[in-house]
């Protein structure tokens, strides 16, 4: 194959394989996290364990979709920007459009099959995060210190409620690694992370970065203007999504109370069709943050042509895709600092503590309702984890054997 072929390849890779995931990545953002290890940690072997946490752990510091934001960066890791462009356009596009036309046809959706089939989906996530979980423990905690640092994070996530609990988790785990590792043999002698951090390059330079930053700040200070100045629904709502986009830490469940506040209070949009929406949203595959669509249809729906619903799902998902382009030309060299490398050991431990606790809140306690749920959910994680199903297949199993039940 000439040199010339093989980024085509590569792209062409990275669109297949998330459409495939944007088709079938049921349950939210910490369940996306699951599927992506899954898919380019396990099977494809993209990249490592360790480079893979360190991704989680960097999109948690930064406002927007986490999971969408993690998609971008392994597209770019793989085929550059194009491929980072096609990760987003591929996960993201399936969801907007099934909100689209959920949008245009809410009716049809309260059948018992169709609500046990969406159930299932739900207890699908269960099984995935479980199994992310309990793969990821065993990498990213294989010894006492790296175990404490992840049940301390479960704690503070549970008892700290919200971003803040899991900024401070990520933060302590990576004080807690620079004071434990970093005069330790394991930071030059673990071949797998030194390996990660000489060869993970993202195609991106210093200059590109700051021109990402730069936009970032310059749209969030320069649309409430223009929105303001001109009256134009358009450029008022890309207004409201970006600035919305740029203000949430985490996914699609922290946007709610900003959206609500936004188009609810004002009374743009009527509460009952706002939470119908985001109750459907979580019901289908991809992020949550494709609500945005839904909404836009909503917002104007007299025009045929859906440009509010796209000006919306665009302006939400931009600010926290322009943060990771700015940071990580920055995070491919600082990590490779021994110190870094220390923290990270925490950060990463953390991470795991952070799916642990999410595992219960919110994936568990709104899917295991019924003892029925309880075995579907141990079900799945058993066909995972010893019998290395795919997980499409885990979720078809799952959601057909749910809509059976509710029948």
């Amino acid at each position: 194959m000439n040199e010339s072929a093989a980024p085509r390849r590569r792209a062409l890779e990275v669109l297949s394989a998330f459409l495939w995931l944007g088709l079938t990545s049921f349950g939210g953002p910490i369940a996306h996290l699951g599927y992506f290890r899954e898919e380019f940690v396990a099977r494809r072997r993209w990249l490592t364990e360790h480079e893979y946490a360190d991704l989680v752990a960097l999109s948690q510091f930064l406002p927007g979709p986490a999971s969408s934001q993690v998609g971008f960066a392994l597209g770019l890791f793989r085929a550059g920007p194009l491929g980072g462009l096609l990760a987003w356009l591929a996960f993201t596009l399936p969801s907007a459009l099934l909100m689209i036309i959920f949008a245009l046809t809410a009716h049809w959706f309260d059948s018992p099959l169709s609500l046990g089939v969406i159930h299932g989906l739900k207890v699908v996530a269960v099984a995935i995060v479980a199994h992310a979980v309990w793969a990821m423990a065993r990498t990213l905690c294989p010894d006492k210190t790296r175990t404490i640092i992840a049940i301390v994070a479960i704690y503070l996530v549970v008892l700290v409620s919200g971003t803040l609990g899991q900024l401070a988790a990520i933060t302590l785990g990576a004080i807690g690694g620079l004071m434990c590792y970093r005069r330790s043999d394991l930071v030059d002698d673990n071949n797998e992370l030194v390996s990660t951090h000489s060869r993970s390059t993202f195609a991106l330079s210093a200059r590109v970065g700051k021109l990402a930053g730069a936009l970032f700040f310059v749209l969030l200070l320069v649309l409430p203007v223009l929105a303001l100045g001109s009256g134009n629904l358009l450029l008022q709502l890309a207004d409201v999504f970006y600035r919305v986009g740029a203000l949430v830490f985490g996914g699609g469940h922290v946007a709610l109370p900003l959206l609500e506040a936004e188009l609810v209070q004002p009374g743009w949009i009527d509460q009952a069709d706002f939470l119908a929406g985001y109750g459907a949203a979580q019901a289908i595959p991809g992020p949550l943050f494709a609500f945005s669509a839904y909404l836009g249809v909503l917002l104007d729906p007299a025009s045929h042509n859906f440009l509010a619903a796209i000006v919306a799902l665009v302006a939400i998902f931009l600010p926290g895709i322009l943060l990771l382009l700015a940071v990580l030309p920055v995070w491919s060299r600082i990590r490779k600092i021994r110190s870094v490398r220390a923290m990270m050991l925490g950060a990463n431990a953390a991470v795991v503590g952070i799916l642990g606790a999410a595992l219960y809140d919110p994936v568990w306690t709104s899917a295991i309702v019924l003892p029925q749920d309880f075995v579907l959910a141990l079900t799945g994680f058993l066909l995972l984890a010893v019998w290395r199903t795919p997980s499409w297949l885990v979720v078809i199993v799952l959601a057909c054997a749910s809509g059976l039940l509710a029948l």
